[in-house]
């Protein structure tokens, strides 16, 4: 017991002293954009509001302390087409190794179309393409501590690239899930997204000619020194309860608070029913109270269909409003094994 406090006072002194850090940084100052895209449908039809709730594969994303409740093998597998042909795949596995805990790996892939390069002398084109692009792959551990209080950690590689530019990093999450014997299971949970070092784009790029010389006949190549910037630090506090729970229905709510260092703190809601475990219908709202934000209501549907004894296939679809941008549609599949 005197380990599991000391274990919570500790991510809560980190969590406070990030926090304050976060606060001499400014919107569009952080680097790898695609570390702050949710994952998965049945979290994001709740509104994102899945820290506490976090008991599937996708916890990997949401709160690494999540994935102690997998009780066997879970695969998932999900991709979205986004606004302005920006396209997102992620898919991760993890397994429950019982006395040890569970482990799992991941994998995000960001990627665009190919766009014309284009400059001040040729603005129609020089006839050359480019793309954008970005990868994250890491690996989780988490475990019950006690009965009721589960840890996880992420470690992740993450490279973002653009035409003959590239940046590398790395991070750590951390996460926290309390479960308290209150209100149908009440849920307390914490975590730390992206914790790493700085990204800075190199590359061939960067070269720049300079004449040098008498009249300039001469050229000197010399490369331009970018600037590195920080990762999205974001953290998450959130509470959930099953206001309802008897022998064929569930009623879940959430919410999570957000701070993360690169924008306005904003708050997620969201439901979810489940009739036998089986049919799942979830409604939320996403980033109120976030200045400028373009989010707003999300709402999804999911089934669990068992295909023999041993396997499970979980479908799950979510919509999510992006106000001025293209309403958004997730779709996923997950298998338990």
């Amino acid at each position: 017991m005197k380990t599991t406090k000391s274990i919570i006072l500790l991510i809560l002194a980190v969590s406070l002293i990030f926090t304050v850090n976060a606060q001499t940084l400014k919107t569009g100052t952080t680097a790898a954009q695609v570390l702050k895209i949710n994952v998965g449908p049945r979290a994001i039809g709740m509104g994102g509001a899945f820290t506490a709730v976090a008991d599937d594969i996708s916890s990997l994303y949401w709160n690494p302390a999540g994935s102690a409740n997998i009780e066997s093998n879970e695969a998932f597998f999900n991709h979205t087409a986004l606004y302005l042909d920006i396209n997102h795949d992620y898919a991760a596995i993890a397994t429950n190794l019982t006395g040890f805990g569970t482990v799992g790996a991941f994998v995000s892939v960001l990627s665009t179309d190919d766009m014309p390069v284009r400059t001040v002398e040729k603005p129609e084109g020089t006839g050359e393409f480019f793309n954008y692009g970005a990868i994250i792959v890491g690996v989780n551990y988490s475990r019950y501590l006690t009965e009721n209080f589960s840890i996880g950690f992420n470690a992740k590689y993450i490279n973002e690239s653009i035409w003959h530019m590239s940046a590398t990093g790395f991070a750590i999450d951390v996460g926290t899930l309390y479960k308290i014997p209150v209100l149908n299971e009440l849920r307390i949970a914490a975590s730390i997204s992206n914790f790493g070092t700085k990204m800075q784009m190199e590359g061939r790029d960067v070269t720049q000619n300079f004449p040098s010389g008498a009249g300039g006949g001469n050229l000197i190549n010399a490369n331009l020194e970018l600037d590195k910037f920080d990762l999205p630090l974001m953290f998450r506090f959130g509470l959930s309860a099953d206001v309802i729970k008897d022998q064929t229905s569930r009623l879940t709510t959430s919410l999570d608070a957000i701070h993360p260092n690169d924008h306005t703190e904003y708050i997620n809601s969201g439901l979810e029913y489940s009739w036998n475990e089986t049919v799942f219908l979830r409604v939320g709202y996403n980033s109120l109270f976030e200045k400028d934000s373009e989010k707003g209501l999300t709402a999804g549907i999911g089934i669990n269909y068992r295909l023999v004894d041993l396997v499970k296939v979980k479908l799950d679809y979510a919509y999510q409003d992006f106000g001025r941008l293209s309403d958004v549609h997730y779709f996923s599949l997950g298998i338990t094994f």
